[in-house]
């Protein structure tokens, strides 16, 4: 439900009301608990943020304890097929005739089971073996868990503090050239889109992943925020590829509010035909993690491709969702199912 205009009163008043609501959008917190961690670090949103996801050093040193006892790299599926799976991707990626990756939201913020709930993610990491991962909502334990044991990537950050979006190159296969943090200007959930520039078998790509705006509140900077990424992706060098993935809470009717896609930019699942499949990539019918008992089903994870001017060297063939089987905890892996994109190298 969306709150209702403030009324006509103190601005600084009004400014705090703000910051609390936005406070309880990005913490799930109540407004009790966003004034209080507001009001101790003088009402900033940043400060207050890293002051509510920093755990206590004993929590922390039990959050790392247990993430060090998971290996990504070297981590055995219970299910022979998995292992069959990986080696099969493995040999079609080494031919260079194939390009994956994955995108996913992976609920960092929710601190409940959050080490199962990594070693869940983790897995699908390890059984597909993706070229690149674009990750949203990484907080800095995940993050340093990732880059202790995920040796075969090479991880970009667009924050260090609070949460943040990461882009993974495998580096066997995605050659890192340079990164770029465009800063989105009025936002209040300390987001901002992230840019990789990189290489694969001799194509240039350019990266690209977000965590737009949140909540319907909140559509209007989110609109602001898309317009800035289509402005980015239509910018970008021509001789690149051009992939942006990520959690970018939007409704249909707000692309459409904004134009539409550019005549040279696709939305890779309507290119796909629109599988029905992988249309939701949020569900709380299916997905019970936030305990939500109204049926919301919304496609937030949308993928947007510019293919090189010269020619279509890379191709989306496929897209399917992960993370859609209950871990031993009784808990799905993220709130949000996450997407597996295969495309096709024209060598």
């Amino acid at each position: 439900m969306e709150r209702p205009s403030d009324p006509e009163g103190d601005p600084e008043l009004k400014k705090r009301r703000l910051l609390c609501v936005a406070f309880t959008s990005v913490a799930r917190c109540d407004a009790a608990v966003a004034q209080c961690y507001l009001s101790e670090n003088d009402w900033e949103m940043e400060r207050a943020l890293n002051s509510y996801f920093e755990p206590p050093m004993i929590c922390r040193a039990v959050f790392h304890c247990d993430f060090a006892s998971v290996d990504l790299t070297n981590e055995e599926t219970t299910d022979s097929v998995s292992s069959k799976t990986s080696t099969s991707e493995g040999i079609q990626q080494e031919d260079g005739s194939m390009f994956s990756f994955i995108t996913w939201n992976v609920d960092g913020l929710d601190l409940n089971n959050l080490q199962e709930r990594a070693r869940g993610v983790c897995s699908y990491l390890t059984l597909y073996s993706p070229d690149v991962v674009f990750l949203q909502e990484v907080i800095p334990p995940y993050c340093s868990y990732l880059k202790k044991r995920a040796h075969s990537y090479e991880i970009i950050t667009g924050h260090e503090e609070g949460y943040f979006t990461a882009i993974m190159l495998k580096k066997s296969r995605v050659k890192f050239k340079s990164q770029e943090i465009i800063p989105f200007p009025n936002t209040k959930m300390m987001r901002n889109l992230l840019c990789v520039y990189a290489s694969i078998s001799g194509n240039e790509l350019c990266l690209m992943t977000s965590h737009l705006e949140s909540t319907r509140g909140h559509a209007k900077e989110r609109m602001n925020q898309l317009k800035m990424v289509l402005k980015k992706m239509q910018e970008a060098p021509e001789s690149a590829t051009v992939i942006f993935a990520g959690d970018t809470n939007l409704r249909d009717h707000e692309v459409t509010k904004c134009g539409g896609l550019p005549s040279n930019i696709l939305d890779v699942w309507e290119f796909l035909g629109k599988p029905k499949h992988c249309q939701y990539t949020w569900d709380t019918q299916m997905n019970s993690n936030l305990g939500i008992s109204a049926t919301c089903k919304l496609r937030f994870d949308r993928i947007f491709f510019r293919t090189a001017a010269e020619s279509g060297h890379i191709v989306p063939q496929s897209l399917d969702l992960l993370g859609l089987e209950k871990l031993d905890c009784g808990r799905f892996p993220s709130d949000h199912w996450g997407l597996l994109c295969n495309l096709d190298v024209i060598l």
